[in-house]
Formats: structure tokens, sequence, C-alpha cells
């Protein structure tokens, strides 16, 4: 595999677009874009896809990959006939590109066929039969119109698989095989991703033929223009500091939650502070997706609550805040979430809010990015708003955190239960995820990274912080059954 590599991102480049070997035609279509000049990512693979050479891409999101794709597929289906074939992961992302390539393509009369979930199968019908010259697809859908004949592949003579390693999280290789398999073989291949695991390398080497690798940044590389924060706080402090960090930040923000239920209470409360906010999740319908994305792009909210769902591709510029309400449990997951800001040559924030048992995940996330996220105090919290993280709130006899952060019922403090349920197995099941920070340092000194604090925590409370996991007698205790698995 040829390699061609621009790790400083190509700022001393002064390529215009005239230089890339593109038609009139579409030259007259990006000047009236006012795209004056490529992204490094446009000015290596553009020259390479009007060759028809394979492209292995890879570049973060928001550096103009639709448009490095877009262009020579464009520009080669003008001149050699046959179809061009997008597949990526989310519906958003496909409507996304549908309308980047529309806006080159109305000149010459491009025809395009979206075909994704959540939508009726007539209108994508009417949109195969009217033969289109580009097909937009997420991987579901195109095989469920393959399975029903609706559509032949055979013609399509330049695929397009952006995104790919979101492809692969989200279980979709299997359907990305079967659709290659599907295309002719005498095609060109042009496949982005943002980091490049091994089982992308190996779909690389199975399916293109001797792929040039173009590679901007190394892969994982986070934005350049984005400034990163670490909170260590207890998930009932998550809100209060949401409430003090939207105060203090007065743009667009972008929150990431792990689950969709996540993103309902998060997107409760944001409203109970005084903000307009939407959801997008999968329970959500592709209508209220697109009603959520469209109002965040004109300001109609100010926040959005998102699962990973939106994480790659949504091109929503002027975003000053993204804050990571939970820290993803993938540290690419990170990167991608982050690169929603810093775009466009504008700075942005990322906030990563953590729990004093996730320092392992913090460091994968350092390691992966080559970073260092320091740790900032707290600032001075707001009062508690029903439900500090997004749960029930406390009462009288709720366990509340001592000073180590274990949690003991009122009363408990000299009497022979132990404050700490698994106090006393820790010695002997240690844990193999590492020691945990502490959530009394996000009140320390700044500029302390999270690889510094294996050396700054004492061996106070180890039977807390070193979070072993239950064995099976525990477990079977918690559940009310036996060893044997019968229920007591």
């Amino acid at each position: 595999m040829t390699e061609i590599k621009d790790v400083d991102g190509g700022k001393s480049s002064s390529c215009q677009f005239c230089e890339l070997g593109l038609a009139p035609k579409l030259l007259e279509a990006v000047g009236k874009l006012n795209f004056s000049s490529p992204t490094p990512i446009q000015e290596k693979a553009i020259p390479i896809g009007l060759s028809g050479r394979d492209i292995f891409g890879i570049a973060q999101t928001g550096t103009g990959k639709t448009m490095a794709f877009g262009l020579p597929m464009l520009q080669r289906i003008a001149r050699q006939g046959g179809r061009g074939l997008v597949v990526l992961p989310t519906r958003e992302l496909a409507l996304q590109v549908d309308d980047e390539l529309k806006k080159i393509g109305r000149m010459a009369g491009l025809r395009t066929a979206v075909l994704i979930g959540g939508t009726s199968m007539e209108p994508q019908l009417r949109q195969l039969k009217a033969n289109p010259h580009i097909i937009i697809a997420t991987p579901g859908r195109i095989l469920d119109h393959l399975s029903q004949k609706n559509v032949d592949l055979k013609t399509v003579k330049v695929v397009v698989l952006d995104e790919a390693d979101r492809m692969l999280d989200m279980g979709f290789m299997p359907d990305v095989r079967k659709i290659l398999m599907a295309v002719s073989k005498e095609r060109q291949t042009m496949l982005f991703s943002a980091t490049m695991p091994d089982e992308i390398a190996h779909l690389a080497e199975r399916y293109m033929k001797d792929p040039i690798r173009v590679e901007i940044d190394r892969a994982g590389t986070p934005a350049e223009l984005v400034n990163h924060r670490l909170y260590v706080v207890q998930k009932d402090q998550k809100n209060r500091l949401l409430e003090c960090l939207l105060s203090e930040h007065g743009g667009s923000v972008l929150v990431f939650v792990r689950t969709r239920h996540g993103a309902a209470r998060v997107c409760r409360a944001v409203h109970r502070m005084g903000h307009t906010a939407a959801e997008i999740h999968s329970d959500r319908s592709l209508a209220q997706r697109r009603e959520a994305l469209d109002g965040f792009k004109s300001g109609k909210f100010r926040v959005l609550v998102a699962t990973d769902i939106a994480a790659r591709g949504i091109d929503v510029t002027g975003i000053e805040l993204v804050i990571n309400y939970d820290v993803p449990e993938h540290p690419d997951d990170y990167i991608h979430r982050i690169g929603r800001t810093g775009r466009a040559g504008q700075r942005g924030l990322a906030v990563a809010m953590a729990t004093p048992d996730q320092g392992e995940v913090i460091r994968q996330i350092e390691k992966l990015a080559m970073i260092m996220l320091d740790i900032t105090p707290l600032p001075e919290l707001p009062p508690d708003r029903l439900g500090g993280g997004g749960g029930r709130p406390e009462r009288g006899n709720v366990r509340r955190p001592d000073r180590f952060g274990r949690r003991e019922r009122p009363g408990a403090a000299g009497g022979s239960r132990p404050k700490n349920r698994l106090e006393g197995r820790r010695e002997s099941r240690p844990s193999n995820s590492g020691r945990p920070f502490r959530s009394s340092l996000a009140d320390g000194p700044k500029g302390i990274g999270i690889s510094d604090l294996g050396d700054l925590i004492p061996e106070i409370g180890a039977s807390f912080f070193e979070g072993a996991t239950p064995v099976a007698g525990e477990k079977a205790r918690r559940s009310g059954r036996g060893r044997s698995g019968r229920r007591r």
C-alpha cells in the first residue's frame, strides 16, 4: 500500500481547486459554493480519485471528506458511465452527504437515491426507478433492497465506505462485506476512516486493489483547535456541573450521554435550567431526529443531548462546547465526539465528566490521543434541581458519600455493619483495571494528569478505591439465588 502522509495538516499548502484536475463545470460549481482552496484531505485525495486508484483515507471528521470523494466520483461517472455507491453508518450522515453532493451536482442534473431505514420503502423505490447516478445508503436498508431485487449493484463503478470504523463499531462489517461482494469487481473503492482498527485494515487488504493510503493526521489524533478539560465528579453532581458550564459558556452545546434513557433525563434537566434543548438517539423517529438536528443548526435549540449516534459526521458548525456527560467506554468514541467542535478554524472546548472509578478509561483516552487530560478543580456548584445526576433525589434514609467517596447509612458509624459491603474482599481479589482516581482530587491543583495520580494517591481506603468485581457467592447473594442457581 502506497502511503501519502501530511501529519502537519497541510498548513503550508497554497493548492487551489483549479490545480487538482477537476472539469470546468465542477470548478464552476465549487466556485459558486465559495470554496476557495481545498482542505488537506481534498488536496491529497482528489487527484488520486480522479486517476481511478483505490484510496484508504485517514482523516478526522469535519475535514471535508465528502468533497474529497464526491468530486472525483461525480467526474468519473460523468465521463465513464455507471453508478456511484456511498455507504454510511447512520441515516443523518446519509442525508447530509446527499445534500452536499446535490449542491455540487445540481447544475449537471445529478439524480440520487437515499436508501435508509426508518422511512417508507415506496419513495425509495421511486428514486431507484428514476435511474439515479449515485446511491447513498445505510448497510441494512440497501441489503433489504438487494434481497427484494429492487436494485442491481453490478453497474456500480465507484464505491465509497465513509466512517468505516463507525460501521465496525455498530456491527455492520458483515453487511459491508455482502455489499462489496454484490458490486462489480471492476470498480474503484474509496474507504475513509478516522481511526484504523485491525479489522478495517484487513477489509482494505481483501476488497481493495493496491490502495493508496492518504493519512492527514495520525489515526486517533484529536482536533488541534480543541482544548480539553476534565472534571472528577460523583454521579449526583453531574447535572449541577452541567448547569454551571451552560452558564459559563453562551454558545451552542453538544452533550453526549451513554444511553437513550439518559439522554431523555438530561434533556429534561436542561429544560429545568431554563435552556432550549432537544434530544437525538435511536428511540427517536427519523423525523424527530431531523427536527432536533435542524433546530440545533438554526439556533432554535441551544443544547443538543445525544448518544453516539450523532458523534460522527454530523455537520454542525460553530459548536462552542462538547460535554462528555458520560465518558465513552471506547477511547475512539472520545475522539469522534470532540470532533464536533474546533472546526472550520474556530476554537472549541471539550469537557469530560468522569466518576472516581473511571481512571483506567481516562488513561486509555490519553494513550490513544497522546494528550494529558488535566484535572480541573470543580467550580462552586449551584443548588440541586431535583435529581442531580438524572436519577431520584436523595431521601433521608439513602446512603450518602463520606469523605472518601464511600456510602454509608445515617447512624451506621460505630455499628457492627461495615461501611463498605466489599470491605475485606479486595485484598484476596485485586482489581485488574488499575487504581482509579479519587474524587477529592477534583479540588486539587490544576495541571495534574491522570497518569500521575498513581504516585499521588496514598493507600487509604484501598478496599473502596480498587473496585474489584464481586465473587460468585456475593453475586448470588445479591440476586437472592444460591450457588446452585435456585432462588432461595
